[in-house]
């Protein structure tokens, strides 16, 4: 297992030169970003990696936890630190988990076989795909052999036939999966200009296994809007919601969940947290960044229920600030897929060590023992500071 000193590339000796046809050492999250950007062909970046039409909201996630400010304490007692959180009902060792994402082959053949490996060796959760490239049985029973590994999650789009939705969720179960999550943000596709304009069309070798049999749904009548008189139809409301909780014993979380009214709403009726995302920027642009939605999300949730929070996170100091706005954890998307693109399950590996190990360097220069002292790490101009 690769630690953070150790990336998949090997640096060059010290005071030496690197070698002028070996490429420069993997040492941040933005090196493996420009490295699978370099070793994937146009159309693939664009489907993995692009975000809806001007892209703007895809630009405010990460700019946007750059712009939070941390303001250290000195002098206080840090040894004995640690990252653990708790987590429905449960101790994680940090607050990783690894976001859903569709189609990870595309990015490496090991696909989300490599992600979920090097995820549970580090502690970290696993957030698994609906239109995964690997079959969610398979997946789990690499995933769960782990000792020190994170939570399992099964990621959910409500399917137009409840009958075939209902066997995906008992398939999860009985996989072993310990949670639901229902993406409640996108009932249609964001308009992806990138990828539409790369031409994209997934390879013969990747697909959504876990999809196969599923009947298509009804189309509109000519003359319609196929989206209003078409797909909207299957789009799903709170009855939905309603539903799914009742066919399953597994705790659902709503990812995608922005307005502090939908927040409330879904704790009250029944689920077990929310996750504050905008889709990576893929679905609506110009919303703002999560960053952003995440302390009224957790004000109207009041402790009832965990808030997670996806969208943007590039270095551990953005781990301390969700923490320190209330997040009891962050899921992280890109950043996975390019460390699978620059070296499989290593690479996933040593995105999420780096992550762990910045979070825990930013914890001891901020004066944070635990992460219960995060809030107090956030830099909040007033007549106390």
């Amino acid at each position: 297992m690769l630690r953070a000193d150790q990336a998949p590339t090997t640096p060059p000796t010290p005071g030496q030169p690197p070698h002028p046809h070996q490429p420069p050492p993997l040492l941040t999250l933005a090196d493996h970003e420009r490295h699978a950007l370099e070793v994937l062909d146009g159309p693939t970046r664009a489907y993995l990696f692009g975000g809806a039409a001007d892209e703007i909201t895809l630009a405010k996630n990460t700019t946007a936890w750059r712009a939070l400010e941390l303001m250290p304490r000195v002098l206080r007692p840090l040894a004995g630190g640690h990252t653990r959180v708790n987590l429905l009902g449960r101790t994680l060792p940090c607050p990783l988990l690894v976001a859903p994402m569709a189609s990870q082959r595309l990015a490496h053949p090991d696909g989300e076989h490599a992600t979920a490996l090097a995820a549970a060796a580090l502690g970290c959760g696993l957030v698994f795909s609906t239109q995964a490239s690997t079959l969610l049985e398979d997946t789990a029973g690499l995933f769960l052999t782990e000792a020190v590994r994170g939570p399992l999650w099964f990621q959910l789009y409500l399917q137009p036939d409840r009958g075939f939705t209902r066997e995906l969720v008992q398939r999860a179960e009985a996989a072993g999966f310990e949670a639901l999550v229902l993406t409640v943000d996108a009932p249609v596709n964001g308009v992806r200009d990138a990828e539409i304009r790369s031409g994209f069309q997934l390879p013969p070798q990747v697909s959504a296994v876990n999809l196969r049999g599923m009947q298509p749904p009804n189309s509109a009548a000519p003359g319609q809007s196929a989206l209003f008189n078409g797909l909207l139809h299957h789009a799903p409301t709170w009855s939905d919601v309603e539903w799914l909780l009742s066919i399953t014993h597994l705790p659902v979380l709503l990812k995608g969940v922005v307005h502090p009214d939908d927040a409330r709403q879904a704790i009250d009726c029944g689920a077990a947290g929310v996750i504050v995302s905008n889709h990576g920027g893929r679905t609506l642009d110009t919303m703002p960044a999560t960053a952003t939605l995440l302390p009224r999300v957790v004000q109207a949730v009041a402790g009832d229920a965990p808030v997670l929070v996806d969208g943007g996170i590039r270095r551990g100091t953005d781990v301390l600030k969700a923490m320190a706005l209330g997040a009891s954890a962050v899921l992280v998307g890109r950043p996975v897929l390019h460390g699978l693109a620059s070296a499989g399950a290593a690479g996933v590996a040593h995105v999420l060590r780096l992550l762990r190990d910045e979070l825990e360097i930013a914890m001891a220069l901020s004066g944070c023992r635990t992460l219960d002292d995060a809030p107090g790490a956030l830099w909040a101009p007033g007549p106390s500071q």
